[in-house]
């Protein structure tokens, strides 16, 4: 039985009766898909109900207010000028969810992955307890996966979601034990390839004051692509919209109408406003989400996405034509998308026709959610003696991604550091490469905390580089050096361009004028300040991720001589305390190793 009742009006009645179908209700109506008026059911108390969908993706366990580019959102006023905001911080974002939360008898709370992973000190050094935690105190409901849930393989991932203490380091403080996560997390699409089965749930139906709606979560296809190996062993990652019609079809079948996709995949919208109309002037919205909303069955309502860091609320028309939104929160938490909209009760479905969205900001200008700075405050005093031990000293900011170009400052600080340590293991090192998604923070001059202007801690350094990653030493020729070049710009990286961060002693032009490996102008190509040989063996550094062909640089896996090296934060640290100090301090490098045409 339903939780609510139905009544028949009185025309129906007759023609129901008449039909022989009077008991065949809802349920039948439902399965045999049913459209708005058909057989007359009207549910007591109203057709249809308001339902809200508040939805997070890569918050990266930023449980702190961000700083830098990566704690800033772009404001678009109507006359067209804009204004950057400070904005994230989960004990911020924990008062604006619970305020949006107000007057609404059916709200949910979601995210499209990368809730853990490529996390500050204060989580990482935890394994992302503090940020299951805090998800936890934020009445997350449903979660996807993304790639960074799988940085530590999927075990830990498993151990995330049913809790227990974590095999090597164990619990944290006696008496106190990891319980998991309050919610579950979805990987429709990662099955173990002998059995085919979902690592974790594909989907959650969640039930909300007498109505039910259907959440399918997947990552990335590639994501096998752009995390570490090891971690993955004997997984496939399937197609996401087979993966997304699979489940739906499925859900249908449960009689669950409505349906929302959790996609750790995203799109790149014309503006960088997170309040930009979208659809305005055809800007839309590119990239590989497009595709996937596009060919998406028709009984998805709308599709929350994640990956690219970016804020939209677009349309992209189903395989029906009609309008689907599809959304983004950009990321760290410092937005958090509102999705209204109403649930017809008849067809139990969502009326589609009604589903509108809106970013809104985490802005530092309301209050702090106490419970939430109790327990950052719990994590911060276990971690301080780590966190707040200085490693170096700058003279200002030095950017990282958020430097908006191809070659970025820190960039380079990581690849002559990387260099550096890789000259300690073998002094015929000639150069070193640092992979840009790994570089995840840029380093603010400002104090984050008590230990003075310009001066780098631990922790800031983590938020930097919180992979865990060795640098390793590999052996390329000339052509294969030219070879990873070109992949930056090329194959799987043609559409959207990995520029890895050289060290000193590598140069070259990088026309963007031309297409594909073309854009690598190959004369330009110096080591040392010598033309590349193509017939020579040069010594590279990479990171271990980079080592094993991540992100697409598939010729960097067939390196040779290889050698395991340090810890890559250990290796920064180093570098930042050899090479600066409180009365040296350390500039930012120039990032002029790449000639950017175009």
């Amino acid at each position: 039985m339903h939780a609510w009742k139905y009544r028949l009006t009185a025309a129906a009645a007759v023609v129901a009766a008449a039909a022989g179908v009077f008991a065949a209700g809802p349920a039948a109506q439902a399965a045999r898909g049913g459209d708005e008026g058909d057989g007359g059911w009207e549910p007591i108390g109203g057709r249809t109900v308001d339902l809200q969908v508040l939805a997070l993706n890569d918050l990266h366990g930023a449980l702190e207010p961000p700083t830098g580019s990566n704690g800033e959102v772009i404001h678009e006023h109507e006359d067209g000028t804009t204004e950057t905001i400070t904005a994230g911080g989960v004990e911020y974002l924990a008062t604006g969810l619970r305020e949006a939360r107000q007057g609404q008898e059916r709200s949910v709370t979601v995210a499209a992955g990368d809730l853990v992973g490529a996390t500050p000190l204060l989580s990482g050094l935890f394994h992302d307890e503090p940020t299951v935690e805090a998800l936890n105190a934020l009445e997350m409901d449903v979660a996807g996966v993304g790639n960074h849930e799988f940085d530590e393989g999927w075990e830990e991932l498993v151990r995330l979601q049913e809790g227990g203490c974590h095999p090597e380091d164990g619990c944290y403080a006696e008496g106190r034990e990891f319980t998991g996560a309050g919610f579950p997390y979805l990987a429709a699409n990662v099955v173990h390839e002998d059995t085919g089965e979902p690592v974790l749930a594909p989907y959650s139906v969640q039930r909300l004051n007498g109505i039910r709606v259907g959440f399918i979560g997947v990552t990335l296809e590639g994501t096998a692509d752009i995390v570490t190996q090891e971690g993955i062993e004997g997984l496939e990652f399937l197609d996401e919209v087979e993966t997304i019609n699979r489940y739906t079809a499925e859900l249908r079948e449960q009689g669950v109408n409505a349906v929302i996709a959790l996609v750790h995949e995203g799109g790149y919208p014309a503006s960088e406003a997170y309040n930009a109309d979208c659809d305005a002037d055809g800007g839309g919205l590119s990239g590989p989400i497009t595709q996937i909303a596009a060919e998406t069955d028709a009984g998805v309502d709308a599709l929350v996405t994640g990956h690219t860091h970016q804020p939209y609320v677009c349309t992209v028309p189903d395989p029906s034509g009609r309008d689907r939104l599809v959304t983004s929160a950009a990321s760290n938490g410092r937005l958090f998308t509102e999705l209204n909209m109403e649930y017809d009760r008849l067809r139990r479905d969502i009326v589609r026709t009604s589903v509108e969205g809106t970013n809104r900001v985490v802005d530092r200008e309301q209050e702090r959610a106490p419970d939430l700075t109790e327990l950052i405050g719990y994590w911060n005093e276990l971690a301080a003696p780590v966190a707040n031990a200085p490693i170096g000293w700058i003279t200002e900011d030095i950017a990282g991604r958020g430097a908006g170009s191809p070659e970025f400052p820190l960039g380079d600080l990581i690849a002559d550091a990387q260099l550096a340590h890789a000259r300690e293991v073998d002094q015929e090192a000639d150069l070193a490469w640092m992979n840009p998604g790994g570089v995840r923070a840029d380093l603010t001059y400002a104090a984050s905390g008590e230990e003075g202007d310009g001066v780098v801690t631990y922790g800031e350094g983590f938020t930097v580089q919180p992979f865990s990653n060795t640098v390793n030493l590999l052996d390329l020729s000339g052509e294969q050096l030219l070879a990873v070049l070109r992949e930056q710009v090329s194959g799987a990286n043609e559409a959207s361009p990995k520029i890895l961060q050289p060290s000193e002693g590598l140069a070259y032009t990088l026309d963007l004028t031309r297409s594909g490996a073309d854009r690598i102008v190959a004369g330009s190509v110096t080591v040392g300040g010598e033309p590349l040989d193509p017939a020579a063996t040069y010594r590279v550094a990479v990171n271990s991720f980079l080592a094993g062909g991540g992100d697409g640089f598939a010729t960097l896996a067939e390196g040779g001589d290889p050698v395991v090296g340090n810890d890559d934060m250990a290796v920064l640290a180093d570098y930042l305390t050899a090479n600066s100090t409180a009365e040296t301090p350390l500039a930012p490098p120039a990032a002029d190793r790449i000639t950017v045409v175009g």
